[in-house]
């Protein structure tokens, strides 16, 4: 599965502006992945961002243009989702996505190694 190498420059940059914090790429889930301090944090499938977020805001983030739930095995997982590139097209709303999976990166558990 590709990545939009333009979209993964994207989140590199909005990243590399953020202090604190230390980012590894990784190829993950068909795509590419940014694990921010050891943790999964977002990802590029395809034209798609792939979000992590605090589950307590789903009824927020599920509202938003682009927003498609994150189904593995027939079963939604609650804390992923999808966002198409028209939920991220404004400089406004990546900003939120970006902001909302680096909030969360901060309180979620790191996956077993």
């Amino acid at each position: 599965m590709a990545y939009s190498i333009e979209l993964a420059d994207r989140v590199r940059e909005w990243l590399s502006t953020v202090d604190h914090i230390e980012v590894v790429e990784k190829k993950m889930f068909g795509g590419l992945a940014f694990l921010v301090n050891g943790k999964m944090c977002i990802n590029i499938s395809h034209d798609n961002l792939m979000c992590r977020y605090n589950p307590e805001l789903e009824d927020e983030v599920s509202e938003k243009k682009g927003f498609l739930p994150m189904i593995m095995r027939g079963k939604q997982l609650k804390e992923y989702c999808y966002v198409e590139p028209v939920g991220f097209q404004r400089p406004d709303d990546f900003e939120f996505w970006m902001e909302i999976c680096l909030d969360y990166n901060k309180i979620a558990k790191a996956s077993k190694k």
